[in-house]
């Protein structure tokens, strides 16, 4: 049975963003903005306890979120480069080796807003590998020999 686990973090806004969570200095090198870093960090704690590294790989990761109204609301994928980066720097996963799914939006005016991700084992089984083509030269040689054939 594939392992997963739910973790409720609150949502800060739109310092998460893939738009707003880096900054550019002066010097014109980029850097992850304090809001963002801090967030990343909450996030890190929360999952520390679920020891990803011995879970199989990929990983499945969606996120889904109870905001007050529709203005407050992202676009859940614009939450992916940050949460998936957060994941990386505590557990030492790479990020390629994770699947991100967008999950639901509820909008709740009486609640603060959270954000709930899902973090789960595939359950898919890995697709199969893709036959390897010949290489272009000999597919050149093997045209080659076709064409003096028919000559």
């Amino acid at each position: 049975m594939a392992r997963h686990d739910v973790i409720k973090i609150g949502y800060p806004g739109a310092v998460i963003s893939c738009n707003h969570y880096l900054g550019r200095s002066s010097g014109g090198w980029t850097y992850v903005r304090p809001d963002a870093k801090a967030w990343m960090a909450e996030l890190g704690w929360l999952i520390k306890r679920l020891h990803l590294e011995d879970w199989g790989l990929p990983l499945e990761v969606t996120c889904s979120g109870v905001f007050k109204d529709a203005r407050s609301c992202p676009d859940l994928s614009n939450l992916s480069k940050c949460t998936l980066d957060g994941i990386e720097e505590v557990t030492g996963i790479n990020d390629r080796n994770m699947r991100w799914h967008d999950g639901t939006i509820t909008i709740s005016p009486k609640e603060t807003s959270y954000l709930l991700i899902t973090i789960g084992e595939s359950t898919l089984e890995t697709p199969p590998v893709a036959p390897q083509s010949k290489s272009r030269r000999s597919k050149v040689k093997s045209n080659r020999k076709l064409c003096e054939k028919n000559l």
